[in-house]
C-alpha cells in the first residue's frame, strides 16, 4: 500500500465561508462572579456607548480634516488629540463586553444602526458648528454613561461602573470642557 503525500501548499486558502458562532446581543458564561442579567444589561449599554463613541470618533476625524479658519492649527491638534483618546476608549469598551461574555459592536454598518449621534452634513460645517456637533454627541455619551454606571452597580458589575466612570465619564467631561471654552464670546482687550 503506498500513500501520496501532497507538499503542503503556500497558497492562501482565500473566500472562506463559516457559520455565526455567537450571535449579537447574546452573553455567554464566563467564570465573573456576575448574573446573566448583570452581564446581559452591560452588554446591552455598553455596546451602545460604544457605537456611540465610534461616531465621535469618526466626527472629531472629520472636524480634524476639515477645519477653517483663524484657529485651524489650535483645534486641528486639539481634535486630533480627542480622536486618539475616543479611539482608546473604543476598544476599551469593546473588550468590556467581550470580557463580560458578549459580542461588541464593531461593523460601522451596524454601528450606524444603533448610534443615537445625528448623522452630520456630508459637506464642511462652520467651526462653530462643527464644535457644538462634538459637544451634543459628548453630552449624548455622558448622559447614557452615567445612568449606565449607575445601573451597572446597583447589578454589581463594579468592572463596568469603574470603566463608565473613570473612562468615559472622565474623558468625556474633560473633552467637552476643552471644546466648550474654544465657544465663549470674549471681547477683544483695547489698550
Amino acid at each position: 500500500m503506498t500513500t501520496s503525500t501532497k507538499p503542503p501548499s503556500s497558497q492562501p486558502r482565500l473566500h472562506q465561508k463559516g457559520a455565526v458562532i455567537q450571535e449579537f446581543g447574546t452573553v455567554k458564561q464566563f467564570p465573573l462572579g456576575l448574573s446573566y442579567d448583570a452581564r446581559m444589561y452591560s452588554c446591552q449599554r455598553l455596546n451602545k456607548v460604544l457605537a456611540d463613541t465610534q461616531i465621535l470618533y469618526g466626527l472629531y476625524k472629520k472636524h480634524h480634516w476639515l477645519l477653517r479658519g483663524a484657529t485651524f492649527y489650535q483645534l486641528h491638534l486639539l481634535l486630533d488629540k480627542h480622536a486618539g483618546e475616543q479611539l482608546a476608549l473604543v476598544d476599551t469598551l469593546a473588550e468590556r463586553v467581550q470580557t463580560l461574555g458578549g459580542v461588541a459592536v464593531g461593523d460601522p454598518r451596524h454601528v450606524a444602526e444603533i448610534t443615537s449621534i445625528p448623522r452630520p452634513p456630508d459637506g464642511v460645517e462652520e467651526v462653530p458648528a462643527m464644535l457644538s456637533r462634538l459637544l451634543q454627541a459628548h453630552e449624548t455619551i455622558l448622559t447614557q454613561a452615567h445612568d449606565a454606571a449607575a445601573r451597572a452597580a446597583e447589578l454589581g458589575d463594579d468592572g463596568t461602573n469603574d470603566l463608565l466612570v473613570s473612562q468615559v465619564i472622565r474623558t468625556g467631561e474633560l473633552q467637552a470642557w476643552f471644546l466648550a471654552e474654544h465657544l465663549v464670546d470674549t471681547p477683544l482687550v483695547r489698550a
